[in-house]
């Protein structure tokens, strides 16, 4: 952690004693922690996913729906201990699997926490796809289910919202590599196996029609998710484009061309998913994250 270069940024900050570009310094910071109902069904399941909300981000989207996470601006900085800690009481709940929401800036308290506890249900991965190949392999043995979210792929969108205009040529490596695990789905619940999930942007359709043909060249055997939840969030205000929800021409423009690309296993969400009302609540003191 003294040189870090967890992540593509590649920052070299030395976090021992600062922070890196994803704004964490050297301990896990722990922001909420709960049961989640509405990821994917296979995910969710019955009783809802064992989600866990770290706090920094190298990515950094302008339009973070988890906006106050991805700066840092909120969280407790805990140990591996402690997250280890979390999982077992996550267990006891109920959870369907343990869900770790951008942690790839945490890696070496994961493996720590998974050397003190190894989850008795399936560990989900659910990252930006902004990942390291070094990172992912060193997680592998760890994780039965990988969740990356391919978000854009012409450089000039990615470089616009995120000042990552290698966005896609970093993120397509990593996806490719998640998108390899073999699936085990039983009784509609998801054990193992690779979900790659794509949010349709407003003014975006082109670069997501890009990413389902990419993804279907691919013929690799995970699920793709397309998303329509698109809210502004974050500092959507400060892009005129992103001040509104995808419009129905734009929803339907990609749907069908999802349902004729020839990708056999895919989700859909619907359009009505564009509500705050899905967004975890944050709120310190609310256990509950709906």
């Amino acid at each position: 952690m003294s040189e870090c270069r967890l992540c593509p940024v590649n920052c070299g900050a030395d976090r021992e004693n600062g922070r890196g570009a994803c704004g964490a310094g050297k301990e896990l910071l722990l922001v909420k922690y709960g049961l989640h109902p509405y990821e994917e069904p296979c995910i969710s399941y019955k009783n809802g996913s064992g989600t866990v909300f770290f706090g920094g981000c190298a990515l950094r989207c302008a339009f973070c729906q988890n906006y106050e996470l991805s700066r840092a601006q909120t969280g407790e900085a805990v140990s591996a201990a402690r997250l280890a800690q979390v999982f077992c009481e996550l267990e006891e709940r109920g959870a369907e699997n343990i869900n770790l929401v951008t942690a790839a800036h945490f890696v070496p308290q994961l493996l720590e926490a998974f050397r003190l506890y190894r989850p008795k249900i399936p560990v989900v991965y659910n990252t930006h796809a902004y990942e390291t190949l070094a990172a992912l392999r060193a997680l592998d043995p760890y994780i039965d289910v990988w969740l990356p979210d391919l978000k854009f792929y012409a450089p000039k969108i990615a470089a616009r919202y995120t000042g990552r205009a290698d966005y896609f040529a970093v993120a397509s490596r990593a996806v490719a590599f998640m998108a390899a695990r073999t699936p085990d789905v039983r009784e509609g619940k998801m054990f193992a196996g690779c979900i790659v999930r794509h949010l349709i942007l407003p003014l975006c359709t082109d670069d997501s029609l890009h990413i389902i043909d990419w993804f279907a060249q691919l013929r690799s055997p995970a699920t793709f998710s397309l998303m329509a939840q698109y809210t502004p969030c974050g500092e959507a205000d400060k892009y005129p484009e992103l001040r509104r929800r995808i419009t129905l021409r734009e929803y339907k423009k990609v749907r069908t061309y999802l349902e004729n690309s020839g990708i056999p296993h895919a989700y859909v969400q619907e359009l009505a998913a564009a509500d705050e009302r899905f967004i975890p609540d944050f709120t310190k003191g609310k256990s509950a994250l709906f």
